[in-house]
């Protein structure tokens, strides 16, 4: 099994060349290679595929390309297969089968191998890399995508060549270069260092003029082009060879300074012997800290390893160190810069100074008073010297800064609680964001700590620790820490303690600074100013998993533009993380010390301030963003938000979809926290108003959890219309995942409600959900009988969106009872109310049913122009699981008129979409059911995510 993608797209299995199919299909597969084993979801495919040209089709074109490939790999099913995942595709391969994956790890190890000295195995795997280039990268595919793809790839291609030329000037194998160099140096007329190396070799080859000549159309193209000298290393390599000068023969091409006798201190604490995982941080570092060729940079190698408390920097940082130190000879200084202590101040960078002059050899008699000139000794002590510097827990870009060594020879390597991201814009630093351990990572330092017996004699426990530690090496620590010293504790008595947010940390608290969760904590949140300390504070209150910039401003009731300086450095300090672009969460420790804060540390009105204000905002906001989705609903009587609150202003349909479907996992959790703070009527107008949004999807899970909750807050209102509403919500996921039996308790709790209260307009609704469980259960009689109940009673109420919607009921019943000329009556009825009203969604279920009644009539091109309407309108309001029920609508027509391939596609469709949203299983299977009719092969259908 091979996959191509460095020139023309190719599949070969098993010594045979596969078609990959048309153009389009070729770029679907292209996009699920280059993101191998990851997630890729339908709109990024859309977007990679055509750009800003998808066709209005796009979705079901995708649906079908998977399909296809599916198909062609069934064969090698156990080696590379395409599953279908929660919003997207994942082509699941081992990387090795890719030539793009192949040229990555090979040049990843090449370099390795050069860093330990093996020179010949370094450029053996370099040139392995090379050879699998065929040409331009996914070649002829011309979208943003696959052309930024192809840029980021020719400049790792461009990388590589330079490494291996490196290695090949060292290795006196300069000759090799001038068959390849020249070509990329005419694709790259102003890379200085690829111009040294191509002069280099060409001045050993006996050209000298051509390497002069070539220094001269560098220096043209740089001043015409750039207004700029080329760098003195390229200047004095030209000079050098006007020169001849003798030590241009020499083995390698680094010319460092003579050194004299100087100490060679090994500073470096030890490394934890519990250290653990880290493998791709370590590989990043490997990236970050590469040796440098003092021919064409000066520039000191800089990374920063930066993360919350506790996080694992030290040891990382000391991990790395410790397995590079052959690299530095001279020797490896370490300072601890106390940037972050708890019980002191940072350390002045000039007082470590004069340590690492001391430990270079430099008498303290010797040393001079003023700090520039203590400065100017550092850099000269440095310079020409390989020397690792690790600077531990820097304060800021300040303190670090006079402390940088005075050559390109040395490399500096700096941890963090602050991004220090002056010293990345001012001196190039490189850096390395350090996320916490993943669940294998985590489970093994546990183990190292207490042994695997231990673990496995309480599972449940373990797991619950595991959980609650969140993958904080120094959590984890101290839970051992605990145990270890404490015989009769057992694994289940600590997770027991873990339980109460309101304690947590105190179960992480071993009575030492040094290893105090909280300590550590404090320590970070002492550095803030007042402002963003209360923004770390009222974040805490935020319900859901993270917390979009609208609604922390409403959370905050500070100005946007504030709200982000003070975002920007919680972000900084590592207390928040912007998961995605303008979303932000933090470490659940975090949160809870946050929590606690905000109980001890803060104003007794502030959290409860801040939640009521963030309530009020998804509520409003989602109030708002449904109204668009369904003008004609019912509204609800309008309320008085929180001083400081700022609803987002949404003003289209598209915007109020996409919102909801960046936020409605958060709304969810917002109903919960709502109820449990007493904010009844909060979370059930919160509820209500995610509804719409819910059932379009067909997630019938959250429409039951919501309502559930939204129902217990309407009885402790004592709010009866609200109990049917949600009597009303929860019948409705009922009827639609089969469970008829708990549909007719609610529908018969909410007619209950509406009847004793008076209230009609909630009876009819309550008649037209019981019209459409009686139709699910095929009682087509009683379904009439509800519905038209529901038609009486809107029409004596004079609301027209819910008579034209009770008449569609009625005409389906009509059509499922076969008075299909009765049922096309009802139809017009209700579409000529729907157009008055402009009814969209409504008219989008009035097309479905009149496309039915025509489809059994006989009348079969009139129902496929019904079926476009509703399918038009179903795709605009992005209404999913309606939009599926009429393709299968109209995949029948298309079978019942021959037209094979056109239903084949429309059941393709629906099933896909069905798999989507996880829709119920008796839809799916359905659709799955009309595809087989049509003689499908299994293998192509698409796989349910159990199935795949």
């Amino acid at each position: 099994m091979e996959f191509r993608v460095l020139g023309a797209v190719e599949v070969q299995v098993d010594g045979q060349w596969l078609d990959p199919g048309p153009a389009r299909q070729q770029y679907v597969l292209a996009a699920l290679l280059c993101e191998a084993n990851h997630v890729v979801t339908m709109d990024q495919l859309i977007d990679r595929v055509w750009g800003e040209r998808a066709p209005q089709r796009a979705r079901s074109t995708v649906y079908s390309y998977v399909s296809r490939l599916r198909s062609a790999l069934q064969s090698v099913s156990e080696e590379a297969r395409i599953t279908q995942r929660s919003g997207g595709y994942e082509l699941t391969v081992t990387p090795s089968a890719i030539d793009l994956h192949r040229f990555r790890d090979r040049a990843v190890r090449a370099r390795t191998s050069a860093r330990d000295g093996d020179e010949d195995e370094a450029a053996l795997l370099f040139e392995k890399a090379l050879a699998l280039w065929r040409g331009d990268p996914c070649s002829g595919m011309d979208t943003p995508y696959f052309n930024t793809q192809r840029e980021t790839l020719h400049v790792e291609r461009l990388a590589a060549v330079l490494d291996w030329g490196e290695l090949q000037l060292r290795r006196g194998l300069h000759a090799e270069l001038l068959t390849m160099l020249p070509a990329h140096a005419e694709s790259h007329p102003l890379d200085e260092r690829l111009a040294a190396q191509l002069m280099l070799a060409l001045y050993r080859g006996g050209r000298s003029a051509d390497a002069l000549n070539r220094y001269q159309e560098v220096r043209r193209r740089l001043a015409d082009e750039l207004g700029i000298d080329p760098r003195p290393q390229l200047q004095k390599l030209y000079q050098q060879i006007l020169d001849s000068d003798p030590r241009l023969a020499a083995r390698g091409t680094e010319l460092r300074p003579a050194r004299t006798a100087a100490p060679h201190p090994g500073h470096l604490p030890a490394p934890s012997p519990l250290f653990t995982g880290r493998v791709r941080d370590l590989a990043r570092l490997d990236e970050l800290l590469a040796p440098q060729s003092t021919s064409v940079s000066d520039a000191v190698p800089i990374a920063v390893v930066c993360g919350t408390g506790g996080i694992g920097k030290t040891w990382l940082a000391l991990r790395w160190a410790h397995d590079q130190h052959r690299h530095f000879p001279d020797g490896q200084l370490y300072a601890d810069l106390r940037g972050f202590t708890p019980s002191g101040e940072p350390l002045d960078p000039y007082a470590v100074m004069r340590g690492l002059l001391e430990a270079l050899g430099v008498d303290p008699g010797d040393l001079p008073t003023t700090q520039q000139a203590q400065a100017a000794l550092y850099r000269s002590r440095t310079a020409g010297r390989r020397l690792l510097l690790v600077l531990d827990n820097a304060r800021d870009t300040d303190q670090v800064v006079p402390l940088l060594p005075g050559g390109s020879t040395c490399t500096v390597l700096i941890t963090s609680r602050h991004q220090l991201s002056g010293l990345a814009a001012s001196h190039g630093a490189g850096w390395l964001a350090l996320d916490s351990l993943d669940g294998p990572e985590a489970r093994d330092l546990l183990v190292r700590r207490l042994g695997a017996d231990r673990l496995a004699a309480e599972p449940a426990a373990t797991a619950e620790l595991l959980r609650h530690c969140a993958g904080l090496p120094l959590a984890i620590g101290v839970l051992a820490a605990r145990v270890t010293t404490n015989p009769v504790l057992t694994l289940a008595a600590l997770a027991a303690e873990l339980r109460d947010t309101a304690t947590r940390l105190d179960a992480l608290n071993t009575g030492e600074a040094a290893s105090d969760v909280r300590t550590v904590f404090t320590s970070s949140y002492l550095a803030l100013d007042p402002d963003s300390a209360r923004v770390f504070r009222q974040l805490a209150q935020a319900p859901g998993g993270d917390i979009g910039l609208s609604a922390a401003v409403s959370l905050s009731a500070l100005p946007s533009a504030r709200l982000r300086t003070r975002l920007r450095r919680l972000q900084a300090y590592h207390l928040v993380q912007e998961r995605a672009p303008g979303r932000f969460t933090c470490h659940d420790l975090l949160r809870s010390y946050a929590l606690e804060l905000a109980d001890t540390a803060a104003p007794v009105e502030e959290a409860d301030e801040a939640l009521t204000r963030v309530l009020d905002h998804y509520a409003h906001t989602a109030y708002a963003a449904d109204r668009l989705l369904l003008p004609h609903r019912d509204p609800l009587r309008p309320t008085t938000a929180e001083n400081g609150t700022q609803p987002e202003h949404l003003t289209t349909h598209d915007q109020a979809m996409a919102w909801f479907a960046a936020e409605y996992t958060v709304l969810t959790a917002t109903v919960d926290q709502a109820a449990r703070a007493g904010h009844n009527a909060q979370a059930w107008r919160l509820a209500w108003a995610i509804t719409t949004f819910l059932t379009r999807q067909g997630r019938w899970a959250d429409v039951t959890a919501v309502h559930t909750t939204a129902l217990a807050a309407a009885v402790r209102l004592g709010d009866p219309a609200a109990q049917a509403e949600s009597h009303r919500a929860l019948a409705w996921a009922c009827t639609e995942t089969g469970r008829f039996a708990e549909a007719h308790r609610e529908l018969t709790r909410a007619l209950a409600l509406s009847e004793t209260s008076g209230n009609l307009l909630a009876a009819a609704h309550t008649h037209l959900a019981l019209g459409w469980l009686y139709e699910r259960q095929d009682d087509r009689p009683a379904a009439l009988r509800h519905d038209q109940r529901a038609v009486d009673l809107f029409t004596s109420l004079g609301n027209s969106p819910g008579q034209a919607r009770a008449l569609n009921a009625v005409a389906w019943d009509h059509a499922r009872l076969g008075n299909c000329t009765e049922s096309v009556r009802h139809c017009h009825e209700a579409l000529a109310i729907q157009g008055e009203l402009d009814d969209a969604r409504g008219q989008a279920g009035t097309w479905d049913t009149l496309g039915y009644a025509y489809h059994q009539l006989g009348a079969h091109t009139k129902a496929l122009d019904c079926y476009e309407h509703s399918l038009k309108l179903n795709r605009a309001l992005r209404h999913r699981y309606n939009e599926a029920e009429t393709l299968v609508h109209l995949g029948q027509t298309h079978r019942a008129l021959g037209a094979l391939a056109a239903a084949r596609e429309a059941f393709g469709q629906a099933l896909g979409i069905y798999l989507d949203i996880h829709a119920p299983d008796p839809d799916i299977d359905q659709a799955r059911t009309l595809l087989r009719e049509l003689d499908i092969p299994l293998k192509s259908l698409p796989l349910s995510d159990q199935e795949a």
